[in-house]
């Protein structure tokens, strides 16, 4: 009964939308002006340019953000609740962007320590698809956000790095400083 009152007035269920927008920090442009010039750079000088991302998504018929296409009226069915299924687990989709040849890599896992497996993926790619465009390559720029995994306060993220950039060092690569000053305008 309330729920029909309440169509009768013109409400409806609908999702919630992200469109206030909070005050930006006042160097958030800066920052990525910042970023877009190292890359500029290192593509410019030939060097390989990694876009690196995790994301965490359950394994199964559950509801995921984003939209598929189908036959009208017949949309996907998926489980009503998000409870995780032990015998599915959970999968980790870690992919890194060669901006220099737009081809991607995805590996997908179920290792818990994400950072570890961050920089796998980054290995994995190297020896599987960046040597093999970039044999000549010296140095190594990797871009990601600073959220979940790769977060710039994860040690263990930082740890992984710095133990592949030891290991493709001893073949030649260099991987930039990770603490260059922002330069000024």
């Amino acid at each position: 009964m309330a729920a029909e009152l309440l169509q009768e007035l013109g409400y409806s269920l609908q999702a919630k939308s992200k469109t206030i927008e909070g005050a930006d920090h006042p160097d958030r442009n800066r920052q990525f002006e910042y970023i877009n010039r190292k890359v500029k750079r290192s593509l410019a000088s030939g060097d390989p340019v990694l876009s690196a991302d995790t994301k965490k998504k359950l394994v199964g018929d559950f509801k995921n953000v984003g939209r598929e296409l189908h036959p009208k009226g017949d949309p996907e069915k998926v489980r009503a609740r998000d409870f995780v299924i032990p015998d599915l687990g959970r999968a980790v989709p870690n992919g890194v962007y060669d901006l220099a040849t737009n081809r991607g890599w995805v590996s997908a896992g179920v290792d818990h320590d994400a950072a570890s497996f961050a920089v796998d993926t980054i290995r994995r790619w190297w020896y599987s698809m960046g040597l093999l465009v970039d044999p000549e390559a010296r140095r190594l720029r990797i871009t990601s956000d600073a959220g979940g995994s790769n977060g710039s306060r994860v040690r263990l993220w930082e740890l992984e790095l710095q133990r592949l950039a030891d290991e493709i060092t001893r073949i030649g690569l260099s991987f930039p400083a990770r603490d260059e000053p922002m330069e000024q305008d």
